[in-house]
């Protein structure tokens, strides 16, 4: 019998940990085809998944014997979570595993889309030389906005304050007196949006902040602000985003996370001839280094669960 499956790609080390221990079936494909995984989990007590796992519906019903899923990751709006309490199903989240790998991400991309000089490989091999037309900007003394002030937000806020960068924040529910707004400025999302010259998003999608960032929002940004969404793709109007870029009324944009996900070639198009936008296969939490820490910490929580240690 099968005790634990894994849909999507894992740190090999941390999958032979498992296979030492359990009968493990790992296909890095399997989430792409959901009949196939309903059948496999009929008696199975634990699944290991990342973003891309659809555990709701046919097949959580499917999941009879199942106790565990382990989360390659943070988000969980890819689990039914209310299924999974109603069935006690615990949930074990890798969070903080992948925060250093999307903080590098967002000050990386902010950093190249300021510049702007990295945009220059097709002038330069049709024998151009643009230098006074890619002048660009310093990220110091600039205004980094985080829409959302959790852990990975608050890694960007430091690794941004170090490079120079002042810190503005929107956090509703995190109290004015938290030790975390330390060097922080606490703002309303209407202010931090006419302010900040690099907005990121660090919020988890749900019915509040679906469309959040919207073409209203978009109209009340700097026209050479910076936006970048390692979030959640429901969280921001992709059209909108688009219109923007192509109009001019924003500096670039750098975007990991989509409504659709894998995006697609279809959705894709959307994005075609958009200026100043880098588009990324929701890569941002996924390093050589970050994968191993991720898979370790989920692969040891889902043992522990199995063995009854927690």
């Amino acid at each position: 019998m099968t005790d634990i499956v894994i849909t999507e790609f894992m740190d090999e080390a941390a999958v032979a940990s498992l296979k030492a221990r359990y009968s493990v079936h790992h296909d890095p494909e399997l989430f792409a085809r959901p009949d196939e995984l309903a059948r496999l989990l009929a008696d199975v007590p634990a699944l290991i998944v990342r973003n891309q796992t659809q555990v709701r519906g046919p097949v959580l019903e499917a999941a009879k014997a199942l106790k565990v899923i382990g989360r390659l990751g943070v988000g969980l709006d890819n689990l039914d979570m209310e299924g999974c309490a109603a069935r006690g199903i615990q949930v074990f989240p890798a969070t903080g595993a992948n925060s250093l790998s999307v903080v590098e991400y967002v000050i990386g991309t902010a950093m190249t889309l300021m510049r702007g000089a990295y945009f220059a490989n097709a002038a330069m091999l049709a024998g151009e030389f643009p230098k006074t037309r890619l002048i660009g900007r310093e990220i110091a003394g600039k205004l980094m906005g985080l829409v959302g002030f959790g852990g990975i937000a608050r890694g960007v806020a430091d690794h941004a304050r170090a490079l120079g960068m002042e810190v503005a924040a929107f956090h509703p529910r995190l109290a004015a007196d938290d030790p975390a707004w330390k060097g922080v400025r606490r703002l309303g999302l209407d202010e931090l949006l006419a302010e900040a010259d690099v907005i990121s998003l660090h919020v988890p999608l749900t019915t509040e902040t679906r469309g959040l960032i919207d073409a209203r929002a978009f109209a009340r940004m700097k026209p050479d602000a910076i936006l970048i969404n390692t979030a959640r793709g429901g969280v921001m109007d992709e059209a909108a985003l688009v219109e923007a870029l192509k109009a001019g009324r924003l500096g670039g944009a750098a975007i990991d996370v989509y409504e659709q996900e894998p995006l697609g070639k279809d959705a894709a198009k959307i994005f075609a001839g958009t200026p100043n936008l880098i588009l990324t296969p929701h890569i941002a939490g996924n390093t050589v280094e970050s994968n191993g820490r991720v898979s370790g910490l989920v692969a040891e929580r889902v043992m522990a669960a199995l063995d009854g240690r927690i």
